[in-house]
């Protein structure tokens, strides 16, 4: 053993000082980014952004409640749990994958008791072997095929990592978004309540005028059916608000049938958002890190392909004792052992190895179009939910000046009615224009505080550019 293991060790010393590693190296695709976002043009946060929170960004909107719901979801959230499972699955593989770098070894042992039968008068023997051995194998990487493959688990597990933080955002957006609608819907419940007892007190100023006979049963119907429509749009927004708690309930892992959430208006404002620049999605948005992990994967996936027109190395050594008896194992003289060194190459394989090549690289052009392409939706997304603020802002402030127009329009109205110089039909009108320009300020706020939630999704969120939860 002494004359034989040093030449072994040159030669592979040799062969692994030579080691290379084919296919090509990864490199992000190339993305013409723009400079800006054209819908930033006008559009301005409403105070500095430096003091936002960048990783727990709803807490910016100063509701506890929202936030209990957001530690709830979680917790329990199924859909997340999903993720995490995908997660781990990933993050195994990868081990899986990095154990090739490394020697196997097993372990046996036997025990074998035998006899022979009697030939021509002689007695039979019966005889005990027993054997101890310890067998390691261990493949050179001389072409880089277990680094490559190391480099795609590895691309693969941390593109995992980022979808389970693009599952995480999408669901915190998707409650707020939720949340705020519920929100909004109890300020419209409260502004139909407040509605309808006014129309119930017009009513009654209606009938008083008709006992007073200065005014018609048309009066007293227009307000009574008036009342009626105030009363039903009433109860179409409790479906509206149920709907809602129960979306919230699936998301927070829930039953719908045992979820509450009390009523409570809205008082939060709508925070500014800090959207940065274009190239920063690149390493914000999680959804674009998983798609260039992906992308990474999928070239280390060539060298593996490419490695297989190489030839395998593999070391492998044995030793352990063997005797007739136990006491006997540990005796130099039962020692047995074995070194070498074995090469394999294919030498015709039909052209399966080139299929797997060309194969390897249209998955790459797949995953480099790709990512292409959520770079594209990412940027959509911004654009799109940045003028959505800037425009519903402004839609907003007119529509509020349009909403003291018709108030004041409204008690004029009222006014002149009580006083004989109006008919009621005006007075109906003019309710109505106060309540729908009331109604439709309440549904704007309620779109920017979606547009704001989508618009810190869209940035990436609380997304900070590494590849572990």
């Amino acid at each position: 053993m002494n004359k034989t293991l040093p030449p072994l060790l040159a030669v592979l010393a040799a062969l692994i000082a030579g080691c290379t590693t084919v296919g090509p190296d990864h490199q992000r695709p190339a993305f013409d980014l723009p400079a800006d976002y054209r819908a930033a043009d006008g559009w301005k946060p409403a105070t500095p952004a430096d003091h936002l929170p960048r990783g727990e960004w709803w807490r910016a909107y100063g509701d506890p409640v929202l936030d209990e719901l957001i530690t709830r979801t979680d917790r329990a959230n199924q859909t997340l749990k999903a993720a995490l499972g995908s997660y781990r699955q990933a993050r195994a593989a990868a081990a899986q994958a990095r154990a090739g770098f490394l020697p196997e070894v097993g372990l046996s042992a036997s025990a074998q008791r035998s006899r022979s039968a009697a030939v021509q008068g002689r007695s039979a023997n019966q005889s005990n072997t027993t054997q101890l051995g310890l067998d390691a194998s261990w493949e050179a990487d001389l072409w880089g095929r277990i680094g490559r493959q190391v480099e795609a688990a590895s691309g693969e597990f941390d593109a995992s990592a980022a979808d389970l933080a693009s599952v995480r955002l999408s669901l915190h957006a998707e409650l707020v978004q939720n949340y705020f609608q519920l929100r909004v819907t109890d300020t419209q419940r409260a502004l139909y309540a407040r509605t309808v007892a006014a129309y119930e007190k017009a009513l009654e100023v209606a009938r008083n005028r008709i006992a007073a006979g200065v005014a018609t049963r048309g009066d007293e119907a227009s307000a009574l059916a008036q009342l009626r429509a105030a009363q039903a749009q009433a109860v179409d927004l409790e479906l509206t608000r149920s709907q809602l708690a129960n979306a919230i309930a699936v998301l927070v892992g829930e039953p719908a049938s045992s979820f509450a959430l009390p009523p409570a208006e809205t008082q939060a404002g709508v925070p500014a958002v800090p959207v940065g620049l274009p190239s920063e999605l690149l390493e914000r948005r999680p959804d674009i890190a998983a798609a260039e992990r992906r992308v990474a994967a999928a070239n280390a996936r060539i060298g593996v392909a490419q490695a297989a027109w190489f030839p395998s190395l593999t070391l492998s050594a044995s030793a352990g004792y063997s005797g007739n008896a136990f006491a006997q194992w540990f005796s130099a003289s039962n020692l047995v052992w074995s070194f070498g060194l074995s090469a394999a190459q294919a030498v015709w394989d039909g052209g399966r190895r080139d299929a797997q090549i060309e194969a390897a690289r249209a998955a790459h052009e797949v995953t480099v179009a790709d990512y292409r392409q959520t770079v594209l939706t990412a940027l959509q997304e911004v654009e799109d939910n940045l003028i959505a603020l800037r425009l519903l802002d402004d839609e907003a402030s007119l529509r509020a000046q349009a909403l003291a127009a018709a108030r004041e329009a409204e008690a004029l109205a009222l006014n002149r009615y009580r006083a004989g110089t109006a008919s009621y039909t005006e007075v109906i009108t003019a309710q109505t224009t106060a309540l729908d320009n009331e109604r439709t300020l309440m549904q704007l706020r309620g779109r920017q505080f979606s547009a704001g939630a989508l618009l810190n999704k869209a940035v990436g969120g609380g997304w900070d550019g590494q590849f572990r939860p």
